[in-house]
């Protein structure tokens, strides 16, 4: 089914009306200030075009994992002041999401001005979708528009228990644009390349059983590669190994070779015996013992790389390597240049992917960077993302 757009709701008229805007602004903070505000910054173009609209604009998001109580460290009263300085406007800042504060804080709003309530996640219902949670958010507004892709992989109840409680609801431009361009994933032009990386297999089997089927070829990188190379009887020294997963590995390689799509690991390492700033590192074909991979090596990046540039669509999540040293992030510094210099349609997500295309500046030439690491990983899956059927099922 069909999503309203945010300009559908806006051409239907929310001047006046109270907005409630479920964003994404679950970004790190430190000493009350916003480190990354990457995130902040993707949620303006739809807070810009409703204050342009003359809505009163309630923002929502959560900030880390307070577990359901208040917890000082993850108040989103920084990002209020943040928000503020990047649209120009002061942003109010409510003490709570629902109850008296949140409600009278609502109520002082005039038509463009904006509301952010404080973290969601300070009240434990909201993860678990409780309605009557649910309908007290609902209270703060006559309009709902989600723009937060990063957590509609999730059934909260501020991303679908509270659309039955309005009587509209839109898609934000970021949540539209997000479902555009991963759906040039689901239905990819050929030959389609998919970059997998990350420390287990654990974290991907689904998307890897998902992708060896779909995609032309499946690059693996990160400490999963060396689940697969143990399962395929190679040494792998001390290399980070999920054991237990050693059968989904051999699967999923079965599977690869059974549909004619190739799947690639890495022909070379980068090595060391401890993962730490300034660690001794050489490059090996082999992995003796002692010595861990913590990077893929050139000879694996040239291969990636060359695949890269054939490739017609692009998906890549997770790094190659230990990406926070610099040293072990080579592979994925290279995969990104690579990804960039494609000619394919590209869309990168999962947090090290993005800060290595930002690092080596070539972000915008990346078609799109997904600020949603496990929803994209869901809806390339092919699984339904609970934010979006509530939108699609909404009156």
């Amino acid at each position: 089914m069909a999503v309203r757009t945010l300009d559908e709701l806006i051409r239907q008229g929310v001047a006046g009306q109270r907005v409630f805007v479920r964003a994404d602004l679950n970004v790190p903070t430190k000493d009350g200030q916003v480190g990354d505000d990457t995130r902040i910054r993707a949620t303006l173009p739809t807070l810009r075009k409703l204050v342009g609209a003359g809505a009163r604009v309630v923002v929502a998001s959560h900030l880390g994992r307070p577990k359901g109580k208040v917890d000082s460290k993850y108040t989103l009263a920084p990002v209020a002041a943040r928000l503020g300085e990047l649209l120009g406007a002061p942003v109010a800042f409510a003490s709570d999401c629902i109850g008296p504060d949140a409600e009278a804080a609502a109520a002082k709003l005039g038509d463009g001005q904006v509301l952010l309530l404080e973290n969601l996640r300070f009240h434990p219902e909201e993860e678990k979708n409780e309605p009557g949670f649910a309908a007290a958010l609902a209270k703060l507004a006559d309009v709902y528009v989600n723009d937060a892709f990063g957590t509609a992989h999730r059934a909260h109840a501020s991303t679908a228990g509270i659309v039955a409680h309005v009587r509209r609801s839109a898609a934000g431009d970021l949540l539209r644009a997000e479902l555009e361009h991963l759906r040039r994933v689901l239905e990819p032009e050929r030959p389609f390349l998919c970059l997998l990386g990350g420390a287990k297999v654990s974290d991907k089997l689904a998307v890897l059983e998902a992708m060896v089927r779909r995609a032309d070829a499946v690059c693996v990188g990160g400490a999963m590669a060396y689940t697969f190379l143990r399962a395929q009887g190679k040494p792998v020294g001390t290399s980070l190994v999920e054991a237990e997963r050693a059968d989904d590995a051999r699967r999923v390689l079965a599977v690869a070779q059974e549909t004619g799509h190739a799947l690639l690991l890495p022909v070379d390492h980068v090595v060391a015996q401890k993962i730490e700033t300034g660690a001794e590192h050489r490059t090996v074909r082999e992995i003796p013992d002692g010595w861990m991979g913590v990077d893929i090596g050139p000879e694996t990046a040239r291969l990636y790389a060359e695949r890269a540039a054939r490739a017609k669509t692009i998906f890549w999540n997770g790094p190659m390597g230990v990406f926070e040293i610099e040293a072990f992030a080579k592979g994925t510094e290279a995969l990104a240049r690579a990804v960039a210099d494609s000619p394919a349609a590209s869309v990168v997500g999962g947090g090290d992917s993005l800060a290595a295309v930002n690092r080596v500046g070539v972000a915008d030439r990346i078609t799109h960077c997904s600020t949603g690491g496990g929803a994209s990983l869901e809806f390339v899956e092919g699984r339904a993302l609970p934010g979006v059927t509530a939108l699609e099922n909404a009156p």
